[in-house]
């Protein structure tokens, strides 16, 4: 449990001189403590963007410890450098509504993951457009919202519905969507609400693999690798921004039924670990991809 003078310091800026120096400077000046500190410049190239980024955990005195306050006295470095910066309190856990559908590994994974401590979250409500899992987030003592799309649902009943799940997220103050295997194509104006806050899941063979039963198509042509993906949700159907992947390796001596399992398996545990360091302020924006401090 993170006491109440820690804080998370991520910034982006053009890469120039001088900017840890500063960082760190003003902090230790203003009597904070610095317990880790972490950057990477993506230097300027046909792929990099010449952005610089910093993630700094530290202690602040108690006479600063409050997001508004330490903001105000990083107002002159952030202007120097032209920053994209934010203070996170790690006494404050983030809020994190889960969504489902049918397949409910990642789901009950996450929700284990929450209630044995190991993703330091709070987790008001659970969404699905189908009831199958009521009865597990009543286990948990979790709000569930069942929210139906029938099928061949109409544009206008689908965005009727994602109005639903908007306020659901602006009266729980939901800090990031999480969506474990919630098979739902989103409007771009939905996406455009979650922007920066919204995770998907999906076996990695797209677009390879596209439509039902991947791993049946996978195993048909006879591949070794499969895995999963982690990604920042966009209006670009499973293009945005990866936060974490992984594999494991299959052979001809597994059924397609053990292509699935195992699929499954890697993608409880890339989804896991992309909302951990998402929660834990690790991961930064940098165009199409991101920086990801571990």
């Amino acid at each position: 449990m993170s006491s109440s003078t820690e804080f998370v310091l991520t910034l982006s800026c053009p890469d120039s001189k001088g900017i840890v120096y500063a960082v760190s400077g003003l902090l230790y000046q203003a009597g904070c403590n610095i317990i880790d500190s972490q950057q990477f410049g993506d230097v300027q190239s046909a792929d990099g963007t010449g952005l610089f980024f910093m993630r700094v955990h530290f202690e602040a005195p108690e006479h600063l410890a409050d997001t508004a306050t330490l903001d105000k006295l990083f107002a002159n470095v952030r202007q120097q450098f032209a920053m994209n910066s934010s203070f996170h309190a790690l006494a404050r856990k983030p809020r994190l509504l889960l969504m489902v559908s049918k397949h409910g590994h990642c789901l009950n994974d996450l929700l284990f993951r929450w209630q044995s401590g190991q993703l330091n979250v709070d987790i008001p409500a659970i969404v699905s457009n189908h009831p199958d899992y009521a009865d597990l987030a009543r286990g948990y003592g979790l709000a569930f919202h069942h929210l139906p799309l029938p099928t061949g649902a109409s544009a206008e009943a689908k965005r009727a519905q994602e109005r639903q799940i908007e306020q659901l997220a602006s009266e729980h103050e939901i800090d990031l969507v999480v969506l474990a295997r919630y098979m739902q194509i989103l409007s771009p104006e939905f996406c455009r609400f979650l922007a920066g806050r919204a995770i998907n899941i999906h076996h990695s063979f797209l677009p390879s693999f596209k439509g039902a039963k991947p791993y049946y198509q996978a195993h048909d042509r006879g591949v070794k690798l499969i895995g999963a993906t982690a990604h920042y949700v966009t209006a670009d159907l499973d293009e945005g921004p990866i936060i974490e992947q992984d594999v494991e390796r299959v052979d001809h001596t597994l059924s397609p039924e053990d292509f699935t399992a195992v699929g499954r398996d890697v993608e409880c545990v890339v989804l896991a670990r992309a909302v951990r360091w998402h929660v834990e302020h690790r991961v930064l924006m940098n165009g199409h991809k991101t920086v990801v401090f571990k």
